[in-house]
């Protein structure tokens, strides 16, 4: 370990030397955090059962998007959608089985591009999803100045590392730990700042700008944490999902059954009937107690990181953004998992800090982010500095980030965009740094989408392989609704049969922000009779969404035709 980690700091002192003879202006640092299955279980999104006092303290300085969005609910889609800014209907990246580079285009990716401008990108832990998502390689040397470093504790992960009551060990969905007790006596998201800090420390003498993207893995399942976190929330004091039932209108094909929840030890012994459960109620509290716990132990991580900013003088000059992949449902809807449209799946945190922009520059080095311990500190206090309440999405990432860095926003993409390696299908969030929003803004959309091998939830309906899917359910997120096609798919092609609808959702979000109640029905019957304002509104998101789909499937079918005369070329 120790020998590796020499190796790494070796290749960087080498980078430096080699820039260091190359003049540049000053330019921003970028610290990327990403966290794996987070919701906006967090203090500065108004989740009052969330302890996050670092990542508030980070949104009390930074600009806060309240409502973006993921393109697909599952990690390796929904990062290579946000790191290329493509959508996955473009990188055609559904599941975890190909790598976009032979599969779809040879596409510039986000640390790719600050690369090409000087900076030395690293990766630590979950960024890129690991596999063949990735080339096995986390898309190094194409993405990352040294190859990307991933925890070693991780790969007992899935082991039998969790003492049950039994006081054997299993490999449990529940799986607070005394971590000196576990192998290596560590964990995975320790062994992630830790290397993210000496990762900071190095680049804090020679002033070359550098792009850091630490990926913790928490709170993902299993839930294998510290145990005193869980301390943080008694048991007493947890509530179920306000909306713990399957809403007896949502099509069969918009329900996902959790099946690797399923899979834990300690669910198994549940007998759990399959699709719906549900799940007995003293178990989901324990899941929900479990999953804040993770949030509390990842916060902790993310404080690490800013502290060192701080002690290191670096806050002045590094933008921070911190984001999720997608989110987790928490028994809402009777689900326990990502693998949906529903907000709870699709809604992420964003926060971007950009010293001098978001908050005043500290020029006295003094702490901007001191490090909170919830575990002995209980009160803390703040509020965000900037919120922006209109839909955004994940593919704007990429332009945001490199517009906030002074590179530029990469250009939109053409409609085939199949041999154009670096443009941008999200759009720069740059202007809402520098304007006030003017308030609701219905012209905003966000796009997701979900695959399904069937009409009906089949034990494949969570992550089913490409060859599998035969259905794929298009959802567009607007202030006013969620509104979303089921519709047929020919994975071979990689077209959407846009006169093939299987099923339809429809929500109304000033009656039902929790999405239990499906008009869709009601919807077609009215608007074949009648159109009142709303009705026509919705219309018209009608033909939007076809809009987009047929952009979409041009680009899919140029895709396919040219697919044999480019692979040779990567």
């Amino acid at each position: 370990m120790k020998a590796a980690v020499r190796e790494r700091l070796f290749l960087l002192l080498l980078l430096t030397l080699t820039v260091a003879s190359v003049p540049w202006t000053e330019r921003k640092n970028v610290l990327f955090i990403i966290a794996d299955d987070l919701r906006t279980s967090l203090g500065c999104y108004g989740d009052t059962v969330a302890k996050s006092p670092n990542v508030d303290q980070l949104a009390s300085k930074s600009q806060v998007f309240l409502n973006a969005h993921a393109q697909q609910a599952v990690c390796a889609p929904s990062r290579t959608s946000m790191l290329t800014s493509r959508r996955p209907d473009t990188t055609r990246l559904y599941d975890f089985n190909s790598y976009w580079r032979v599969h779809s285009g040879n596409y510039t990716t986000l640390p790719q591009h600050f690369k090409s401008k000087g900076y030395t990108t690293m990766s630590v832990g979950k960024v890129f999803h690991p596999g063949i998502a990735s080339n096995h390689t986390d898309d190094y040397p194409y993405s990352w100045s040294v190859p990307a470093y991933h925890p070693a504790s991780f790969k007992f992960e899935k082991q039998k590392v969790c003492k049950g009551d039994d006081g054997e060990l299993h490999a449990n969905l529940l799986c607070a730990v005394n971590v000196s007790e576990q192998p290596a006596g560590t964990l995975p998201d320790l062994e992630s700042a830790d290397e993210a800090v000496t990762l900071l420390k190095s680049r804090a003498a020679d002033g070359a700008p550098f792009f850091l993207a630490v990926g913790f893995h928490k709170p993902h399942i299993p839930f294998r944490i510290p145990q005193e976190y869980l301390s943080l929330y008694p048991l007493e004091d947890m509530s179920l999902a306000p909306d713990p039932d399957v809403p007896k209108l949502l099509p069969p094909v918009a329900y996902n059954p959790w099946t690797d929840v399923r899979k834990r030890e300690d669910v198994q012994k549940l007998n759990i009937s399959f699709p719906y459960g549900p799940i007995p109620k003293d178990f989901q509290l324990r899941i929900r107690q479990h999953y804040y716990a993770a949030v509390s132990y990842m916060d902790a991580q993310v404080g690490r990181l800013l502290s060192a900013l701080d002690e290191l003088g670096m806050t002045n000059s590094t933008m921070v953004v911190f984001t999720s992949d997608h989110g987790w449902s928490l028994g809402e809807h009777g689900e326990w998992a990502k693998y949906s449209n529903f907000d709870v799946a699709t809604r992420v945190p964003l926060i971007m800090f950009v010293p001098g922009v978001t908050a005043v520059r500290n020029w006295s080095r003094g702490s901007t982010f001191p490090f909170i311990d919830i575990l002995s500190q209980s009160e803390y206090s703040f509020e965000n500095a900037k919120v922006v309440r209109n839909m955004v999405e994940l593919v704007d990432l990429f332009p945001t980030v490199s517009s906030m860095a002074d590179l530029g926003a990469p250009k939109s993409c053409p409609r085939v965009s199949l041999q154009v390696e670096l443009c941008t299908e999200g759009k720069s969030l740059a202007p809402t740094f520098r304007h006030a929003e003017k308030g609701k803004n219905a012209e905003l959309l966000a796009f997701s989408q979900y695959p399904r091998p069937a009409d009906a939830p089949q034990v494949n309906s969570d992550l089913p392989d490409l060859k599998d899917i035969k259905v794929m359910g298009y959802s567009l997120r607007t202030w006013d609704y969620r509104y979303t096609l089921w519709m047929g798919f020919d994975p071979q092609t990689f077209q959407v049969n846009l006169t093939d609808v299987h099923a339809g959702e429809l929500y109304m979000m000033e009656d039902d922000p929790g999405q239990d109640t499906n008009v869709y029905s009601d919807f077609e019957r009215s608007l074949a009779t009648r159109k009142t304002d709303g009705l026509s509104r919705v219309a018209s998101l009608q033909e939007r969404m076809k809009l987009q789909l047929l952009r979409l499937t041009a680009g899919m079918k140029t895709r396919t035709r040219a697919k044999h005369d480019r692979l040779g070329r990567v």
